[in-house]
């Protein structure tokens, strides 16, 4: 399927900024399964900013943006070709070992609660996929998806307690009872197109699975993901991989607006 993104981050401010620094994760790579047709970043500072793969191997854009204009825009969009790999992910460099997915973070570390729901199943870790498999399909029906109930900040915890949350909250819950559990786990930022329809961001897991490398858990859906989805970035959780994060001298009361559309390109 061939899919074409377009995402803008739009910042206002009621004074001036006097500079900007910003790092972006908004380049998918090519790998088995999803190959980039074309890609493009436009912002401030772009033109001499700093190319370089981090130790997750994701594509990182360093910027320095010096006095920009008091309303900005960072635009990614591009055309990714994706197949159905039923999950797998293969062909991706990643330069730390498997075990430093092993180490929970305050966002995916797990509760009691949740330790008492994965106590429940009939599968144990040992038989890693149908664990994962069981795990994928408990974290979604114990937390209803619901915009609006939690917000960056919120951890895995916090949203397993309430019942509600969304992507984010969905893919820390599964990262932290599979990390639990002894399996390599990694929070996994992309796009998803739902039925041939605009969609927008999204946030998955990927887990170590003996024999097959990693695969993709997508929780917040109860499915692995597929050829509706671009996989763009990975790390420990949500904080580590937020497509735009920076700090600024100057610039108050920021505003900050995003639009993502993801569309099926006409064959």
């Amino acid at each position: 399927m061939r899919l074409i993104v377009t995402h803008s981050t739009h910042y206002t401010y009621q004074s001036s900024v006097d500079y900007s620094v910003q790092r972006l994760l908004l380049t998918p790579l090519s790998f088995k399964g999803q190959k980039v047709e074309s890609w493009r970043v436009t912002a401030p500072g772009i033109e001499g900013a700093m190319q370089y793969r981090d130790a997750f191997g994701n594509q990182v854009h360093l910027i320095t943006a010096i006095k920009p204009k008091g309303s900005y825009s960072i635009v990614a969009e591009g055309v990714v070709d994706v197949q159905d790999m039923t999950g797998l992910v293969q062909g991706l460099s990643n330069m730390v070992p498997d075990y430093v997915y092993l180490r929970q973070v305050p966002n995916t570390k797990p509760s009691d609660a949740m330790l008492d729901m994965q106590a429940q199943f009939k599968t144990k870790p040992g038989d890693t996929l149908a664990f994962l498999h069981e795990l994928m399909a408990a974290v979604h029906g114990a937390v209803a998806y619901e915009t609006g109930t939690t917000d960056s900040l919120t951890t895995g915890a916090e949203a397993f307690a309430q019942g509600r949350g969304v992507c984010q909250d969905h893919a820390h819950i599964f990262i932290g009872l599979a990390r639990a559990s002894g399996i390599p786990t990694r929070y996994v930022t992309g796009y998803l197109i739902a039925e041939g329809t605009a969609s927008a961001s999204h946030a998955w897991a990927e887990a170590m699975v003996p024999n097959l490398g990693w695969v993709g858990f997508d929780a917040a859906n109860d499915t692995c993901p597929t050829d509706h989805y671009i996989r763009v970035a990975c790390g420990l959780d949500a904080a580590g991989t937020a497509p735009v994060r920076g700090s600024r001298r100057g610039g108050n009361i920021e505003q900050m607006t995003v639009e993502v559309r993801v569309e099926m390109a006409q064959q």
